[in-house]
């Protein structure tokens, strides 16, 4: 059994990949590090309902405190700084990989991921676990509403938080 520290973006996201891996063999422990979630009332409802999901599965998580002035200007910028934090813990650790719960979303850029990961992996020493996990995705959501987790509407970076305001607005004012 390969020992994974796995960055958590969310619970709902980290569901069907927890599952996944622990019916894969991988002794599976997370870190919830989200210094990109925007509002301050955001990364609140996101990290306690990382923590119910956790209680409710035994998933055993880290919470590292997020710098909350870090304000990445792009999402190479924002995989980097939590995959960078993950890596280090994993490599201070003994875990034998890192990965992160992002790889579920279609809406991430997965090229992306994927290249952050093994530059980061390369830096410090411990193996990047890609793997697709786009396929659980509507199955992830289903967990999640079986479960009754609090589901974001977008990824919690400041940029994206904008535009969707923008878009929410746009469309009022379309119907007025």
């Amino acid at each position: 059994m390969s020992k994974l520290l796995l960055h958590a973006c969310c619970a709902p996201c980290t569901t069907y990949v927890h599952r996944w891996l622990m019916e894969n063999d991988f002794e599976v422990e997370g870190l919830f590090y989200n210094p990109n979630i925007r509002p301050e009332s955001e990364y609140q409802k996101r990290l306690a309902t990382m923590q119910v999901y956790s209680a409710a599965v035994g998933l055993k998580v880290r919470y590292e405190p997020s710098d909350r002035t870090i304000e990445p200007e792009n999402c190479e910028d924002c995989y980097r700084i939590r995959l960078e934090k993950t890596a280090h813990l994993a490599s201070l650790n003994g875990y034998q990989y890192f990965s992160t719960t992002l790889l579920i979303s279609p809406y991430q850029k997965h090229e992306l991921l994927k290249k952050v990961g093994e530059e980061v992996a390369e830096e410090y020493g411990v193996p990047f676990y890609y793997r697709d996990f786009r396929e659980g995705y509507y199955e992830s959501r289903r967990l999640a509403q079986a479960m009754q987790l609090y589901r974001q509407k977008y990824c919690g970076c400041k940029p994206r938080e904008e535009k969707m305001k923008g878009e929410k607005y746009a469309q009022i004012g379309q119907f007025a």
